[in-house]
């Protein structure tokens, strides 16, 4: 029997990412954790702890494999996360405005007490966006509950001219190195029937 995939994430996003490697989870657990990063904690390690606490957080049984991932923007030292509000978004996206920024994403598998982990990251140019691109993306509402106030696949693909690294772990999941760790972990990406 191959172990059932568990999706340790509520994010319609990460599931159709899945769906692009053949694979659809057998259940999915969101977790519950605090997601505060702590004093000085640097945006890199800050996401690989996130992703290792996710998978932590997910009860299992042993023919389970749990994914889980973080998605962090950092400007600098500072980690952008999900605004809490309109004004939030727009504070981030002016800051995001005209520069280069980078975006982290942390994968998590779990098997029984193994864990398999990998990061990967992506740096991310945001053409200068005017007054009333800013507006007409907060009145969009896709900000919401997004790292940094914005999602490449949405609206504000139309802002980035140019990326180095996976377009998929800017999404949420980086395809690639996913395969990779779910493979290790006893999971077929490669749809080929036992």
């Amino acid at each position: 029997m191959p172990p059932r995939l568990v999706l340790g994430s509520g994010s319609p996003r990460r599931k159709e990412l899945l769906a692009q490697l053949g694979l659809a989870p057998d259940d999915i657990r969101a977790p519950d954790i605090d997601e505060t990063p702590l004093k000085g904690e640097l945006p890199r390690p800050y996401c690989e702890r996130m992703a290792r606490e996710k998978a932590a957080a997910v009860i299992a049984a042993a023919d389970e494999v749990v994914l889980c991932a973080d998605t962090t923007v950092a400007l600098g030292r500072r980690i952008l996360g999900k605004p809490e509000s309109a004004g939030e978004a727009a504070e981030f996206l002016l800051k995001l405005s005209g520069r280069r920024h980078r975006v982290i994403t942390a994968v998590a598998v779990k098997r029984g007490d193994r864990l398999w982990q990998r990061s990967v990251e992506t740096v991310v140019k945001v053409k200068a966006l005017s007054d009333v691109e800013i507006n007409a993306y907060l009145a969009s509402g896709e900000w919401q509950g997004k790292a940094g106030a914005y999602g490449i696949q949405g609206r504000f693909g139309a802002f980035i001219p140019w990326l180095q690294g996976s377009f998929t772990g800017v999404v949420g999941l980086p395809v690639a190195e996913t395969a990779h760790l779910l493979e290790a972990a006893g999971i077929d990406t490669h749809g080929v029937e036992a």
